[in-house]
């Protein structure tokens, strides 16, 4: 049961996301303890790896990171961390602005 879910999710479902144009797919394969996070944004297909630090870090909303390590470790805390450091950053601010502005000029 679990390897048909994991077949779905990184194939039919993969694909479905991707021609409907979903920009960012994640995937979490527990038996793995593997994470991918994949981006088709720019029109190419494209994984999202982490950098030196061990963060993933989403391209269509900035600020939400994850620290996948900490995550199969159990590690809310760490988890928690990486979000908030990520949240905390000008390019966060500056996200939340911008919905918040495009949200104001939606209500009438």
């Amino acid at each position: 049961m679990i390897k048909a879910s994991v077949a779905v999710d990184l194939h039919d479902k993969l694909r479905v996301y991707h021609r409907n144009g979903v920009q960012e797919y994640l995937v979490l394969l527990a038996l793995e303890r593997e994470v991918r996070w994949y981006n088709w944004q720019t029109g190419e297909d494209r994984v999202i790896v982490a950098d030196d630090d061990g963060i993933m870090r989403n391209q269509l909303f900035p600020g939400l990171w994850l620290n996948a390590e900490r995550f199969w470790q159990g590690d809310v805390a760490g988890v928690l961390a990486a979000l908030q450091q990520g949240l905390a950053t000008e390019e966060h601010a500056a996200f939340a602005q911008q919905l918040a502005a495009t949200a104001s000029n939606k209500i009438v």
